[in-house]
């Protein structure tokens, strides 16, 4: 890493690793010197289009590449514990997207090989560095709303997905939960913590995968979060934050909004907009700086996306997961 550029490794040709690394290509300080897939026609591929000097046929060549500051993997989240953790074990930094892992045993295995090898490490929870979101949580850190008293939000995509699409197939972590239901729960977490009891129903597919599932979570301060995800209908993504003196609505698109409005008792309603020198909303390149930010302070986790906080959250994944009887197979 020189001081003006990171220079990253992508590990898998999917969409969103064609988004995030079109996002890269977009930043001055980022290059793209490397790409991995199972096989190296796609690595190839995915290379030309992004102007990419290397490309391979195998995870471990990428992960040995001593040219790479940073391994992004964008594998299912089923693969992520071994992509990463084959980069984290030959001395590459990782960001891993999200879900995490498949579970907490997992993330905790990846957060303890990480902290043994001094390597940075941080999940890809964008909406954690939303600068939207981030403007969100400090007003509510800040009392503007007063005590949080309940937190309401939506992901649900209409479909339908066939039995074997990944969304759908419990050996690539398939199910609502994993894929759209960690931004719900990751949300209630960012303003409360880890919740101190959970209930959770779902409608399970024919294989096994969850088909959509509503969560209520509650804290020792009387505060619940009704949450809900869904791959069987298309939700408006929004969400609500309630407070004893206030509230705060964001309309749609929740994990990466376009604006919120801050509603106060006495007070106008108060928008608060994305600041067009931003980049549009949907836009991966505040999550990608954060990263390079993180690397060139030599820290190994991020403070907007801390270790902590993704354990905690794959912990709260588990414990929905238990309770609709949802299982795959890797985990016996």
């Amino acid at each position: 890493m020189t001081e003006q550029r990171v220079r990253w490794g992508v590990l898998a040709t999917g969409g969103i690793a064609a988004a995030f690394t079109a996002a890269l290509v977009d930043l001055p300080d980022a290059e793209v010197v490397a790409v991995a897939s199972r096989t190296e026609s796609s690595a190839k591929a995915f290379a030309e289009r992004f102007g990419i000097e290397r490309a391979y046929g195998d995870w471990d060549a990428l992960a040995h590449d001593a040219d790479v500051d940073i391994v992004y993997v964008a594998t299912p989240h089923s693969a992520h514990r071994t992509a990463a953790g084959l980069c984290l074990e030959a001395g590459r930094n990782v960001l891993v997207e999200k879900a995490f892992t498949l579970n907490s045993r997992e993330a905790t295995e990846l957060v303890a090989l990480a902290r043994e090898r001094d390597s940075f490490l941080m999940e890809a929870m964008w909406m954690y560095c939303n600068p939207l979101v981030r403007r969100l949580k400090a007003l509510v850190d800040d009392g503007a709303i007063g005590e949080v008293r309940t937190i309401q939000a939506d992901f649900g995509l209409a479909g339908p997905f066939p039995p074997s699409h990944r969304l759908r197939d419990p050996a690539q972590g398939g199910g609502a939960l994993l894929d759209l239901g960690v931004y719900p729960v990751s949300f209630a977490h960012l303003l409360l913590g880890e919740p101190a009891d959970i209930k959770a129903s779902a409608v399970l597919s024919p294989e096994g995968a969850d088909l959509q599932t509503a969560a209520l979570f509650s804290w020792d301060s009387g505060a619940l979060a009704a949450l809900h995800c869904s791959i069987v209908g298309g939700t408006g993504t929004s969400a609500s934050v309630t407070g004893s003196l206030g509230r705060i609505d964001i309309p749609d698109g929740f994990f990466h909004p376009e604006r919120f409005v801050l509603h106060r008792d006495g007070r106008d309603p108060e928008e608060f907009a994305l600041d067009p020198a931003d980049g549009p909303r949907n836009t991966l390149r505040h999550e990608a700086s954060e990263v390079m930010r993180a690397l060139r302070a030599g820290e190994t986790e991020s403070p907007l996306v801390p270790l902590e906080g993704t354990l905690a959250v794959m912990r709260t994944l588990d414990a929905v997961r238990e309770r609709i009887g949802v299982r795959y197979p890797q985990e016996g």
